[in-house]
């Protein structure tokens, strides 16, 4: 039974964030969170999951993920909260619906430094003294023990950087942006100017020896759609933007479009540059897929040097300054649950420089523990694509609600065919979970459980004065929705059934009829407009205001 939201006015709860991020910062936020690790590593991947049609990956990669962030470009124009994503359910759905999608996005959120970390240690492995951080098993580069204790050791030199204020902060991602972004174009242009084979596009057992399951595996499982993650940075730094309305659906799609072109320019030289004494019989198992340093040693190989050292020192850069802007997300999307009343009230603490420390220190620890089941790069990809794009349904969700209640609030930016881009964007992130595959999907749903107790303990001890209204009715289709995606991809060629029930198409097929389904429910039981329209007055629009 729901109870009565007890928020208190602005001025009870005034936050310490400084909106003192301009453009350049925000569209370096994002473009910084997407050039990371990913390109180190997921053209390696892509190819060995669909050989050179790994291409075609990439662009149905980058088409589904565009079409996710131009929903996202409108709504965080519309209502620049900090913590954007994991606020925006909440006002279309209430309570129930708002904590549940505000865990996705801090479980998404709080995994990527770990990620990062690990790729500098892989790519660390080229020097003799790193020699003792990793060992190989099954084909994975896993930490040894001296390993986890650098692991950790680095998680706390990211964190410490992010106790600067806000805009010394994005000052020095913005810097590590412009290296980040500068060193993947230099790679391009070299390996395209100094080897590119063509026949290697039908080398091995040619360009597309998978079919069409490696082509849509690959786009969650090899790293595509985790390298191209973090557009939405923009929207968690909303509450921190000097200019929010003009500059965060700029930065969104900018970021967006910029970094898809990066990295299907990337997957292409890679191919061509490869020598033939790195191409086998069999694109999955050939001599390539042991690379520790992908582009690195591909530049060693042909004589490239003073290429590789760049992209060994590019692998410290660009995996820091990502790992950076995720630790600074995840303690903006913990404030954000935090203004919302759904963890405790100590993550909206800040310190002097207007730096939300408690978060900070919460996603510190949780990143070291993540070395410990999650010891390799590719064992965290699949778990934190799953994450992100079950974030990102509630971006369309909501979307889809506001067009409907609010058809008259203001929007900076309109996205054009809105009416049916926001159910494509639902069923697009649904696809990319079907084709993240069972042996993912199922420890995605242990975390969503774990993630359950702890909303409902912080609900019972009362550690948050906030006590928001469940909304039960508004969020009825939330459980259907959980559970029938569990049975999609269980049931589907991605499952784990000899003979699924949903061959491939199929499973598509009834991945977007469900889509359907559950988007027009969640859009009949949503809040009435009245009801949204008080909570944003409540809370959206004294935030945007508060300058301290």
């Amino acid at each position: 039974m729901a109870v009565p939201d007890t928020t208190p006015g602005p001025k009870a709860r005034a936050p310490g964030l400084r909106r003192e991020i301009g453009f350049v910062g925000l569209i370096w936020a994002s473009e910084g969170s997407i050039i990371g690790s990913g390109w180190l590593f997921g053209a390696q991947g892509a190819l060995a999951a669909a050989g050179p049609a790994a291409i075609i990956s990439w662009a149905i990669g980058g088409v589904a993920i565009l079409i996710l962030a131009l929903v996202h470009a409108e709504l965080g124009g519309m209502y620049p909260v900090s913590g954007g994503t994991a606020r925006f359910p909440h006002y279309a759905f209430g309570g129930a619906a708002g904590a549940s999608f505000g865990w996705f996005s801090w479980l998404q959120a709080v995994t990527v430094a770990p990620i990062e970390v690990l790729a500098m240690i892989t790519y660390a492995q080229h020097y003799s003294w790193a020699g003792g951080w990793e060992k190989v098993r099954s084909g994975e580069h896993i930490l040894t023990p001296s390993g986890i204790a650098v692991a950790v050791g680095l998680m706390a030199v990211i964190t410490s950087v992010n106790f600067l204020s806000i805009r010394l902060l994005a000052r020095t991602n913005s810097a590590a942006t412009w290296w980040k972004v500068g060193t993947p174009l230099l790679t391009i242009f070299v390996f395209a100017i100094v080897q590119f084979h063509t026949a290697n596009f039908t080398a091995a057992d040619g360009f597309d020896p998978y079919g069409a399951k490696g082509i849509l595996s690959a786009v969650s499982t090899s790293g595509i759609v985790f390298a191209l993650l973090g557009f939405e940075q923009a929207d968690q730094l909303a509450g921190e933007s000097a200019n929010p309305k003009r500059d965060i659906p700029r930065a969104v799609i900018g970021s967006m479009v910029l970094g898809i072109l990066i990295y299907v320019l990337l997957q292409v030289v890679f191919l061509a540059a490869l020598p033939s004494s790195q191409i086998g019989s069999h694109w999955a198992t050939s001599a390539f897929t042991a690379l520790s340093g992908p582009f690195a040693q591909v530049a060693t190989l042909i004589s490239l040097g003073w290429l590789a050292t760049v992209l060994y020192l590019d692998a410290v850069i660009s995996p820091a300054g990502t790992g950076l802007i995720y630790i600074t997300a995840t303690s903006r999307v913990s404030y954000g649950l935090s203004r919302n009343g759904y963890v405790p009230s100590a993550f909206e603490t800040t310190d002097r420089r207007g730096v939300p420390w408690v978060g900070l220190s919460t996603a510190f620890v949780i990143g070291c523990v993540c070395f410990l089941p999650f010891p390799s790069w590719r064992s965290l990809v699949g778990l934190i694509t799953s994450a992100s794009v079950l974030m990102y349904a509630g971006a369309p969700l909501s979307f889809g609600v506001f067009r409907n209640r609010l058809p008259q609030a203001h929007r900076p930016y309109r996205l054009p065919g809105g009416s049916w881009m926001s159910p494509l964007a639902f069923i697009v992130a649904n696809l990319l979970i079907l084709w993240s595959g069972w042996t993912t999907d199922w420890k995605l749903g242990v975390a969503i459980l774990i993630g359950y107790v702890v909303l409902v303990a912080n609900r019972v001890a009362g550690m948050n004065p906030i006590t928001p209204q469940l909304d039960l009715r508004a969020a009825q289709w939330l459980p259907v929705y959980l559970v029938g995606m569990g049975l999609i991809v269980y049931l589907s060629d991605f499952g784990p059934l000899r003979h699924p029930w949903f061959p491939l198409w199929w499973d598509i097929g009834v991945t977007a009829v469900f889509s359907l389904v559950v988007y027009h429910w969640a859009l009949a039981v949503a809040l009435p407009a009245d009801r949204i329209q008080q909570m944003i007055d409540k809370v959206v629009v004294p935030e945007q205001e508060e300058i301290p």
